[in-house]
Order: structure tokens, then C-alpha cells, then sequence
């Protein structure tokens, strides 16, 4: 499944849905203090208005950028995160290249890139401070923006915010 750009704005704009999208959505999930739609699966939250990998990290595509970080589900999965090894601006990237590290009490886990494209921004706070990531995963806690190279072929290997709830619903059973 391929999108363009207009249509992924469409998709995900409220003022394009249908009625009925609309008020699915809305008896669905409850909204953030930004407005956001979110939907609780089990103790994990799946934000409206993103993209998300099954390696566990959301993806923000606006004006041709892609800003990523790590899911809700992921950073409770590894629970008090104490470091995290970001690539360095100006890095080339493919798709599922091993692009970082995170460190836990519990665990080290890679993180893979989940577009092709070029490091345009790393979140520096989050060097200093990676609880940012436990604290607020949508918010503050991004990881890194990233210029894609190949946007409309690899969107459709990433899941919308409905595929992604039925996804962390799956997780939550095998769990």
C-alpha cells in the first residue's frame, strides 16, 4: 500500500474523514491535554496522527520530515531507560538499518531505523536526560528528525493509528 503525501495529510485529518471515521474515532479513544487522540490498549497509549513501525517507534511525518521516537509501549517494555546512543546529524540511513542504541535497568535494544533518509536533528535533551523517553515518549521524549529518501514506497510498510491499535492488542495478548 502506497500513499502520497496528500493523501497521507488527508487520511489523517480530521476535516477530510468521513462522519463516520470521525465518530469512531472519537467513542474509541479519549484525548490528550494536546488534543491528541489516544487509545489505551492494557496500560499502553497509540497516539492518533502518527505512523508506527513494528519495531516499536512512531513516526510524525510533516512538511517532508519525519520525526521519530519510541512507543509508549516499548519504553514500559523497558521500563527506567538511563542511555541512549543516537546517530550523529548529517548520517545516511536505509530502512531497519541499526541506527542507535537505548540502555535500561532491564535491557540494551537496538533501534532501527524505520525509514531510509539522512539525520537532519538529534534530540540532544534526551542525551542528557534519557528518562525523557519514560516521562513523555510523545512529547519531549522524540528521538531524532530525519529527511526520507524514499517516503512513498516505505509508508506502506508502516502502520496507521488503527493498525497499530489492533497491533498493541495482539501484543498485549501473547503477553
Amino acid at each position: 500500500m502506497f500513499f502520497s503525501i496528500d493523501r497521507l495529510s488527508e487520511r489523517y485529518n480530521p476535516l477530510f474523514m468521513s462522519f463516520k471515521k470521525r465518530k469512531t474515532l472519537l467513542s474509541y479513544g479519549t484525548r490528550d491535554i494536546t488534543g491528541e487522540i489516544l487509545v489505551k490498549v492494557d496500560d499502553f497509549e497509540v497516539m492518533e496522527d502518527l505512523c508506527y513501525s513494528t519495531d516499536h517507534l512512531w513516526i510524525s511525518i510533516k512538511n517532508g520530515k519525519a520525526k521519530i521516537g519510541m512507543t509508549d509501549f516499548a519504553q514500559k517494555q523497558l521500563r527506567d531507560i538511563v542511555f541512549v546512543e543516537l546517530p550523529s546529524v548529517g548520517d545516511s540511513f536505509d530502512a531497519k538499518d541499526l541506527m542507535g542504541t537505548v540502555e535500561s535497568v532491564k535491557a540494551v535494544s537496538d533501534i532501527l531505523c524505520p525509514l531510509s533518509g539522512i539525520i537532519d536533528e538529534i534530540n540532544e535533551e534526551i542525551e542528557s536526560s534519557p528518562e525523557l523517553i519514560n516521562e513523555e515518549p510523545y512529547e519531549n521524549g522524540w528521538l531524532l528528525i530525519l529527511s526520507p529518501t524514499n517516503l512513498e514506497e516505505e509508508l506502506g510498510e508502516l502502520m496507521d493509528f488503527e493498525k497499530a491499535v489492533e497491533f498493541h492488542k495482539k501484543l498485549v495478548e501473547e503477553a
